[in-house]
């Protein structure tokens, strides 16, 4: 039996926290009126759990399209390799990602300090400008580049039910310069999801936040503290 939360009509979450393995980031599903979404994978140990919550939902996980990789840290990209093949999903990453998902290098996948051994995985779609999109059919989703805790990282902007949704994995940190961290990047990145005004943060770690101005606090404490 599967676990999840639903976060609005068409978003779950479906891994991290008390759905999957410990260690794994939050896990996010998405779903429009022709392809479905599976945001970031986890560590790599969830996989039969992650399916499991996604069929709990009651999305066919065979409408799940694609894959977004919102970063190349283990605890996001684990489980991208199995997943792809159990889903046929094609993987949407930013180029400045490759080298840690494509080439798996140990230093910017950070895989040793989970103490997990990360399988490379070819990316389908590679996003190389600021501001890119993807149609799930009634829902349009703005892949945003907002470099920081890793140059390549992205954030992830729909609207359902005219609320905005964000998805900004790992909004407060951590910084290593072994992942290319850049803190004035990052603030950058941050005042820019500050202007979308968003109604809900799908966060990578500290899970869903709402509503707006619960949003801004937490993003605007990162600010402050960083």
């Amino acid at each position: 039996m599967g676990h999840y939360q639903k976060v609005c009509p068409g978003v779950f979450q479906i891994g991290g926290g008390i759905y999957t393995d410990g260690d794994d980031c939050c896990i996010y599903l998405a779903e429009g009126s022709e392809t479905a979404v599976l945001i970031d994978t986890g560590v790599g140990n969830s996989v039969g759990a992650i399916i499991d919550n996604i069929q709990a939902t009651g999305i066919d996980i065979n409408k799940i399209g694609y894959i977004i990789v919102t970063h190349g840290h283990i605890d996001h990209i684990g489980g991208l390799k199995e997943l792809k093949e159990l889903l046929q999903a094609k993987i949407i990453a930013h180029q400045l990602e490759l080298e840690a998902i494509e080439e798996g290098n140990p230093r910017l996948t950070a895989a040793a300090w989970y103490g997990q051994d990360y399988k490379p995985v070819k990316v389908d779609r590679v996003l190389r400008k600021h501001l890119e999109y993807l149609s799930l059919g009634n829902m349009e989703l703005s892949l945003i580049h907002t470099p920081g805790h890793t140059p390549g990282g992205i954030s992830i902007l729909g609207e359902i039910d005219e609320k905005k949704i964000l998805f900004g994995q790992d909004i407060h940190g951590p910084f290593h310069p072994d992942w290319g961290s850049d803190k004035k990047q990052w603030r950058k990145s941050m005042l820019e999801l500050l202007d979308y005004n968003a109604d809900i943060l799908c966060e990578g770690h500290a899970g869903i936040i709402q509503p707006a101005k619960s949003v801004r606090k937490f993003i605007q404490g990162y600010l402050n503290q960083y």
